[in-house]
């Protein structure tokens, strides 16, 4: 019982976190940047990507390790699905912009580069993910989706 509730604390200040790194990257984001404020960016998108690969894990561990429902309540449920499917989704829209400010961030701090505006709306699509996956995880709570 202790470590499903650590493993759950764990899973929510993931999610606070990936949240909050994210709206922090979307506030901050301007057409140009200096290299300097892109190494910010960089630093603050490493934090998201460590509280993503940290909300898997546990999530992960949840699943399959006999914590709370059996597997076999996630497993056959398509709202689960859906919900893992967009988490897939998220990460992989992540990338662009990830590698994006690894490439820029080097070089004169003072120097500066033009934001795509494909950054901006990568970030805008991954906000409006993560509107929907607490939505998705709400539904699975009350057994919506279980076949």
């Amino acid at each position: 019982m202790t470590t499903e509730i650590f493993l759950r604390y764990i899973h929510f200040i993931s999610i606070f976190t990936i949240v909050g790194s994210l709206v922090a990257e979307h506030l901050l984001l301007k057409k140009t940047m200096t290299r300097s404020e892109i190494s910010k960016l960089a630093k603050i998108d490493a934090v998201y990507g460590l509280a993503a690969l940290t909300l898997l894990a546990v999530g992960l561990m949840l699943w399959w390790g006999s914590y709370g429902k059996p597997a076999i309540y996630y497993n056959q449920n398509w709202v689960f699905q859906l919900k893992l499917g967009l988490f897939a989704l998220l990460g992989i829209s992540s990338i662009y912009p990830t590698v994006f400010f690894i490439k820029q961030r080097k070089g004169n701090p003072e120097e500066v580069i033009v934001i795509p505006a494909k950054i901006a709306w990568t970030l805008r699509f991954e906000l409006l993910l993560l509107l929907i996956i607490p939505f998705l995880a709400g539904l699975m709570a009350r057994g919506i989706g279980y076949a």
